[in-house]
C-alpha cells in the first residue's frame, strides 16, 4: 500500500482540463453582471481560489504526489441559469494533473458560493436552486 511508485517513469508535458458548475437564481446573475455583488467581483476571487486549490492538491488527496505545476489557467462562462468554470493545469512531471484540475474547479466553485449565498438563500435559509454539479475531467493531454 502507499503511494504507487512514479520514480521510472519519464517525464512528460501533462494537462488536464477540468469543468465543473455552479446553478444559480436568474437574480443573482443579474446581480453579478451589474457588478452589484457586495463582497465584490466574485470571478477574480474564485480564480485565486482556484490557483490555491491546485496547488494543494497533495496536501488534501493522500496518494496524491507533489507536483510541480507549470501553469493553472481558469476561465468562466456565465449563461442564463449559472457559471460553468473551466480549469486547465498543465506540468511536466511522472504523472498526471488531473486531480490538481479538479480541485482547481471545486475551489472556484465554492468560493463562488460562499461570495453569493446570500442572493441565493430563500426566506428559511435555505439553497433550494443553487447547486454545484458536473465536476468532471474533461480531457487529459500526455507527451504534448
Amino acid at each position: 500500500m502507499g503511494m504507487i511508485d512514479v520514480g521510472e517513469k519519464p517525464i512528460v508535458r501533462r494537462e488536464a482540463i477540468a469543468a465543473g458548475r455552479l446553478v444559480l437564481k436568474t437574480s443573482t446573475l443579474d446581480v453579478i453582471r451589474g457588478g452589484g455583488v457586495r463582497k465584490g467581483n466574485p470571478l477574480p476571487f474564485a480564480e485565486a481560489a482556484a490557483f490555491t486549490a491546485a496547488k494543494q492538491a497533495h496536501l488534501l488527496i493522500p496518494h496524491c504526489h507533489q507536483i510541480p505545476l507549470d501553469s493553472v489557467a481558469v476561465s468562466f462562462e456565465i449563461d442564463d441559469s449559472g457559471i460553468q468554470v473551466y480549469c486547465v493545469v498543465a506540468a511536466h512531471a511522472r504523472t498526471g494533473v488531473e486531480m490538481e484540475a479538479l480541485l482547481g474547479v471545486a475551489g472556484a466553485l465554492n468560493t463562488l458560493w460562499d461570495m453569493l449565498k446570500y442572493l441565493e438563500k430563500d426566506p428559511s435559509g435555505q439553497y433550494p436552486e443553487t447547486k454545484i454539479t458536473d465536476i468532471r475531467v474533461v480531457k487529459k493531454l500526455k507527451g504534448v
